[in-house]
């Protein structure tokens, strides 16, 4: 990773380029704020070490650029400043800077300033590629776009209802919230790999062609974890858990591995109900879509067999909320949603 430093004294730059190189980063040096902007350009660098006090254009002015740029990607700007105290911090954070180092200061705290830079940046670029990931799914099944934004939205309502009943509350706190969220989407990515001559077929499958589909949930699970090796985080991890196992049965009849109970990531037992869900009340080419009763019903006797119970149960507590959504967000053009979330 390049970091750029940037400071007018010549003495102090150096030093600022050294802690870089030895903690193992590659450094690249500026000496005013127009030169950074400059090298910046480039787009090869995506963290700032900048001095506050430089003629011309400060450090605060060199943040303040770089957000009025909005600009990418995402760069991380680390003040290195004589200043403190709240009236300084509240002064830097308004102008943009996301961290500071107060002078003087060790190697191993500039270090460890910008490990938590380098964090915050994968974390931003996690979210990006989830979102790519997402839209690359619907360039392949145009259909899914509204069925993806209302499962995201199930999953974290029958989430958010099973902590509140009391179930898994150590478990689900506001950070699962939010990777479920993020990560429901992804479910059915793996149907990028799926012939078209499969995917968009417009009628029932035949024995050999369900076969084929049902793949997806394996190739799902191949991308999603090829990616968490390259950028490990728990974004990736939930999505990797989710794309697998939405298709697992809590009696162990599921496919692609036969997992059962517990043994299902809870991310992906949740998803599974408001996959379905949304499969029953929604459309498609060879089937109309089912009445909000009609669909409880359906869900109903599959608790405990396709359904962990108590997801289910949290399901019919809150399901007229569920209808609430499937009305708020329809596909403009008639969403009929993809074949394999019934199968």
């Amino acid at each position: 990773m390049q970091i750029l430093a940037v400071d007018d004294d010549l003495v102090s730059l150096l030093a600022l380029r050294s802690m870089i190189e030895d903690a193992g980063w590659e450094p690249r040096t500026a000496r005013s704020g127009p030169e950074a902007l400059d090298v910046l350009s480039g787009g090869e660098c995506q963290m700032v070490l900048t001095d506050w006090e430089m003629p011309g254009m400060s450090g605060i002015e060199l943040c303040r650029t770089l957000r009025a740029s909005d600009r990418a990607p995402y760069v991380y700007c680390i003040l290195v400043t004589s200043h403190s105290g709240p009236r300084a911090i509240v002064e830097g954070l308004s102008a943009g800077a996301d961290d500071f180092v107060v002078k003087p200061f060790a190697p191993e705290e500039l270090r460890a300033r910008i490990q938590t830079g380098i964090r915050a940046l994968s974390l931003d670029t996690t979210q990006l590629m989830l979102v790519t990931l997402a839209k690359l799914a619907e360039s392949r099944d145009p259909e899914t776009g509204a069925h993806v934004e209302r499962v995201r939205r199930y999953a974290r309502l029958l989430a958010y209802e099973l902590r509140e009943m009391g179930h898994l509350a150590s478990e689900i706190d506001g950070n699962y919230l939010r990777l479920l969220y993020d990560t429901a989407p992804l479910h059915d990515i793996g149907k990028v790999g799926i012939p078209d001559s499969v995917l968009l077929k417009p009628g029932k499958l035949t024995p050999e062609e369900f076969a084929v589909m049902k793949t997806h949930a394996s190739l799902g699970a191949q991308i999603l974890d090829a990616a968490y090796q390259q950028h490990p985080s728990p974004y990736l991890a939930m999505g990797r858990d989710i794309a697998a196992a939405h298709h697992e049965w809590f009696d162990g009849s599921g496919y692609p591995s036969g997992l059962a109970a517990s043994y299902i990531p809870l991310s992906a037992r949740i998803v599974a109900v408001a996959d379905v869900y949304d499969a029953l009340t929604s459309a498609r080419v060879y089937k109309p879509a089912m009445t909000q009763n009609q669909a409880i019903q359906v869900l109903a006797q599959k608790r405990g067999t396709h359904f962990d119970p108590v997801i289910l149960d949290a399901f019919l507590r809150i399901c007229p909320r569920f209808e609430e959504i499937l009305r708020e967000c329809q596909d403009p053009s008639g969403d009929q949603v993809s074949r394999s979330s019934l199968n």
